[in-house]
C-alpha cells in the first residue's frame, strides 16, 4: 500500500478524559502535525491564564458548575501534568467500544496510522500523541478568543489535506468539531460522512431515526472491527464492502452536490 493511499479517519474528542498518573509534561513540540505547533502554543497559553486569572469566567465559558472546580484546575496546570497517549486520555462510550488497547498488534499499528481526533486545545492529534487531560469542547466561546472552533480552521487547512494525501477519509466527527475543518471541493469527492441511524418497529412499519444512544458506540465498534480487518477502502463503495465485511449495515446516500463529502448510513436494528 503506498503511504499517500491510506485511509484517515477522523474522530471526535470526548468530553470526559482520564488524566494520566505520571508521566512526563506536555511537550507540544513532540505532538503530530507540528505546523499547529503555534497554533497550540497560543490556546494553551490563553486556556492556562484564563484557568489561573480568571477561572469564575472560564467556568461559565465552559459551562461548568461550582462543583466542578477540578476541571479548573485541571486546565490551569496544563503545562506541568503528566501525559498519556490520546487514546487513553479520550474515554466514554466511543472509544471504550474502540477499546484500543486490546487491539491486535496490527491493528494498533493501523489506528496510529489511520485515526486522528480532532481536539479544541490541540487542533488535531494522533492517538499515540501524549497530551494531558482537559476540559474545553469544540463548541466553546472563550473571551478573547471567539469560537474556539473557528480558530482552528485556518491551521487545519492544509494539515489534514496533506494527511489524507490521496487515500479516502472517514469523517466520525460529532457537529461541534466538524466547524474545525471542512473539506474543499477535491478532498470533499473522497471523504465519507458517516451517520448511524436506529431502525425500530412502529405500527408495523420499520423507521428509521438520527438520533440513537446507538450513535457513539456502533462507531467505536465500528472503526474497531475495520482496525482489525485491515482492509484499506479507497473509495465509497469499498467502504461499503468492508463495513459489510465486518458484520455492519452500511447504505450510501444520495449522490452529493458538487463540493459535498458522501453520505454513509450505519444502520443498526432495535428490536
Amino acid at each position: 500500500m503506498r503511504e499517500d493511499h491510506r485511509v484517515l479517519v477522523l474522530l471526535p474528542p470526548s468530553e470526559g478524559k482520564t488524566a494520566a498518573r505520571r508521566g512526563k509534561p506536555l511537550d507540544l513540540s513532540a505532538l503530530s502535525f507540528p505546523e499547529l505547533t503555534p497554533a497550540r502554543e497560543a490556546m494553551v497559553e490563553r486556556l492556562v491564564d484564563l484557568a489561573v486569572r480568571e477561572p469564575d469566567g472560564l467556568r461559565a465559558a465552559l459551562g461548568l458548575s461550582e462543583r466542578q472546580g477540578e476541571e479548573i484546575a485541571r486546565d490551569a496546570a496544563l503545562l506541568t501534568a503528566p501525559t498519556s497517549a490520546a487514546g487513553a486520555v479520550y474515554t466514554g462510550v466511543l472509544y471504550d467500544a474502540l477499546d484500543l488497547a486490546t487491539l491486535s498488534t496490527p491493528a494498533r499499528r493501523r489506528a496510529g496510522r489511520w485515526l486522528v481526533v480532532m481536539s479544541a486545545l490541540f487542533g488535531a492529534v494522533r492517538v499515540g500523541d501524549r497530551i494531558p487531560a482537559y476540559r474545553l469542547s469544540g463548541d466553546t466561546v472563550l473571551p478573547d478568543i471567539g469560537a474556539v472552533g473557528r480558530t482552528w480552521r485556518e491551521p487545519l487547512a492544509s494539515v489534514l489535506p496533506a494527511a489524507a494525501g490521496r487515500g479516502l477519509v472517514v469523517d466520525l466527527r460529532s457537529s461541534a468539531y466538524a466547524t474545525m475543518w471542512t473539506p474543499d471541493a477535491a478532498l470533499a469527492a473522497r471523504t465519507v460522512a458517516v451517520r448511524v441511524l436506529a431502525e425500530s418497529r412502529r405500527d408495523g412499519r420499520w423507521v428509521r431515526t438520527v438520533v440513537s444512544h446507538h450513535n457513539k458506540s456502533t462507531k467505536g465498534r465500528l472503526v474497531r472491527a475495520l482496525l482489525e480487518a485491515g482492509d484499506d477502502p479507497r473509495h465509497v463503495e469499498e467502504l461499503l464492502e468492508a463495513c459489510a465485511a465486518v458484520g455492519f449495515t452500511a447504505e450510501a446516500g444520495e449522490p452529493p452536490r458538487p463540493g459535498r463529502p458522501h453520505q454513509v448510513d450505519v444502520v443498526v436494528r432495535e428490536l
